[in-house]
């Protein structure tokens, strides 16, 4: 079991890079060239991550996927025996299996979830104000 969870964090990784990577370059870029509400550029940075993400973490989903429902002893190295299984078998787009609804879904949500954060993290920035650092006050 422990080969398995670090074959899957290999493959989460980028896609969990992908994802923080468009929401911060999005919302930065919304933020810097436009007269657009913040909310605005919250949802679209938000849902474009959430798009983002799952067009790099699909195809690692469902190799992670067909691994784990495999009966013991099927691919006996792993995720590299299922992927070489599954182009051999169905070639690479089944690689993508299931996509569409993923992405339908992965636009609202990611939206949602990070609305919920900014709100979150604006009320908890009224709850605890930074403080101005000492030098700061004498410039």
């Amino acid at each position: 079991m422990h080969i398995l969870n670090t074959q899957i964090l290999f493959l989460d990784v980028p896609a969990s890079g992908m994802y923080f990577l468009t929401y911060e370059a999005i919302k930065t870029y919304i933020a810097d060239n436009g007269n657009y509400p913040v909310i605005l550029g919250t949802v679209l940075a938000g849902g474009s991550a959430g798009i983002a993400n799952w067009l790099i973490g699909m195809p690692p989903d469902v190799l992670k996927s067909r691994l784990q429902t495999a009966p013991e002893g099927t691919y006996p190295k792993g995720i590299r025996d299922v992927f070489k299984h599954l182009i051999k078998s169905e070639g690479p787009l089944a690689l993508y299996k299931g996509i569409t609804p993923v992405l339908l879904r992965a636009f609202p949500a990611n939206a949602a979830c990070f609305v919920g954060f900014e709100l979150c993290k604006q009320f908890l920035e009224y709850l605890f104000p930074k403080e101005k650092k000492i030098e700061e006050s004498f410039s």
